[in-house]
C-alpha cells in the first residue's frame, strides 16, 4: 500500500477493531466500508513502537478519514506500556496526591500539574505513533463499590474529579488530542461489571444529578465527547444509559447542552445485551442519540453491523460533522523528534521527580 487513498465520503458510525499487529484482507475490507468511521486498537495490536506506527500508517493508507482510537488511560488500562512508552499512573494516584497531608493548596496544585503532564505525555506519545484519539478521562466517582472502575477514578468528590479531569484534558489539548468523558452519567455506584453483567444503579435522578453528573456539567464546552455507561438506572429509564433517549437527549443534549460526540460503549459487552442483538443494539443506540457505536473483539458481529445497519442520511451527516472535530488539527512529531522536545521532556520529568515512573 504505497499511496494514501483519498476518501470521498464522511466517516461512518461504526468503530471497530483489527485482528492483529498488521492488517489482513478482512481488516482492509471492513475499514473500506462506508459505515466505518474509526478503528480501536487493543493490546494485541501493539508489539513495538515501530510496528504500531506501521499499523496506523497502513490504516490511513486504506482510508484517510478513519479516526484511530485506543483505550489508554494510565494504570491498568493502558495498551502501550513498553518500548519507550511512559507507564502513566492510575488516576486514583492523582486524587491521592491531592489529598496528601501537608499544605492543601500545594498538594492540589501538584496533582493538577501531574494531571496536565499525564494528558500531554499520553497524547504526544500516541500521536507520534499515529494514534489520533484515546477514550479518556474516566469521570466516574469512586464510591468504593465498583471493581471495574476502582482506581481508574480520580476521587469520590465530584469537584476533585472535575478539576483533575479539566487539567488532564488541557494536557491532551496541548498534545493535539481530544478527550472523552466516561461513563455517563456514572458507573461508580453500580457494583456489577458491565463487561460480564447488566449493572443497575437504583438511586434517584436527583441523587445522580447532585453528584455523578457534576463533572460533565462543569466541564461544559471543554468536553469533546462522552461515552455512556452500560448501566440501567431504573428510576430514570428501563434501558441502559447508552440506549436511552432520556439520558442522551433529554439530559445530556438538552439539559446539559452537550454538543460533542456521543460514543456507545462496546456493543459486545454483556451490559448491552438487553438491547437485543448487535444490529438492534446499534440501531437503538443511534436512535437514542449516539453518534457512533463500538463493536470490539467480535469480527463476526462487526461484519453483521456493516452489512445490516441502516443509518439515515441526515443522521449520518450530523454525526460525521461531530466526529470530524475529534481528528487532530495539526501534524504530530515523530518519536525521535518527541524525545528531543523540551516540553515533553519536562512533562516526563514531573513523573520522575514525584516517583510515579522510574
Amino acid at each position: 500500500m504505497a499511496t494514501q487513498k483519498k476518501s470521498t465520503h464522511n466517516p461512518g458510525p461504526i468503530i471497530l477493531d483489527v485482528e492483529g499487529p498488521t492488517l489482513n484482507q478482512h481488516d482492509i475490507r471492513r475499514i473500506q466500508h462506508p459505515l466505518t468511521g474509526g478503528v480501536i486498537l487493543f493490546g494485541r495490536n501493539f508489539q513495538s513502537r515501530k510496528q504500531l506506527t506501521a499499523l496506523t500508517k497502513s490504516i490511513k493508507q486504506v482510508r484517510a478519514d478513519i479516526l484511530i482510537c485506543i483505550d489508554h488511560e494510565g494504570g491498568r488500562v493502558q495498551r502501550c506500556k513498553t518500548d519507550g512508552f511512559t507507564h502513566l499512573p492510575a488516576m486514583r494516584r492523582l486524587g491521592d496526591l491531592w489529598m496528601r497531608t501537608g499544605p492543601q493548596a500545594s498538594s492540589a496544585i501538584t496533582a493538577m500539574k501531574v494531571a496536565t503532564a499525564s494528558g500531554y505525555v499520553l497524547a504526544t506519545e500516541l500521536r507520534a505513533c499515529g494514534v489520533d484519539f484515546s477514550f479518556t478521562p474516566v469521570l466516574d466517582l469512586d464510591y468504593g463499590r465498583s471493581g471495574v472502575i476502582g482506581d481508574r477514578s480520580f476521587h469520590r468528590n465530584p469537584e476533585i474529579v472535575y478539576v483533575l479531569a479539566k487539567s488532564l484534558n488541557e494536557g491532551l489539548r496541548l498534545g493535539g488530542m481530544a478527550n472523552c468523558g466516561k461513563h455517563f452519567p456514572g458507573h461508580g455506584w453500580a457494583k456489577a461489571d458491565s463487561h460480564v453483567a447488566i449493572p443497575k444503579d437504583e438511586r434517584s435522578l436527583k441523587a445522580i444529578e447532585s453528584d455523578d453528573i457534576k463533572p460533565y456539567e462543569w466541564l461544559d464546552i471543554s468536553l469533546a465527547s462522552v461515552m455512556p455507561a452500560h448501566v440501567i438506572y431504573p428510576k430514570v429509564d428501563t434501558l441502559p444509559a447508552g440506549f436511552s433517549s432520556i439520558w442522551l437527549q433529554t439530559i445530556l443534549r438538552k439539559k446539559l447542552k452537550f454538543n460533542g460526540v456521543i460514543f456507545s460503549d462496546d456493543l459486545s459487552m454483556e451490559g448491552a445485551s438487553v438491547a437485543g442483538d448487535v444490529v438492534q443494539g446499534a440501531q437503538l443506540a443511534l436512535k437514542a442519540g449516539c453518534d457512533a457505536v463500538l463493536i470490539c473483539n467480535r469480527p463476526d458481529l462487526a461484519d453483521r453491523l456493516l452489512n445490516e445497519l441502516s443509518v439515515t442520511p441526515k443522521k449520518h451527516t450530523e454525526s460525521s460533522i461531530r466526529l470530524k472535530k475529534l481528528f487532530p488539527k495539526s501534524e504530530s512529531q515523530s518519536w525521535d523528534e518527541l524525545q528531543r522536545d523540551a516540553e515533553y521532556l519536562h512533562a516526563k520529568n514531573i513523573f520522575i521527580e514525584l516517583g510515579f515512573v522510574k
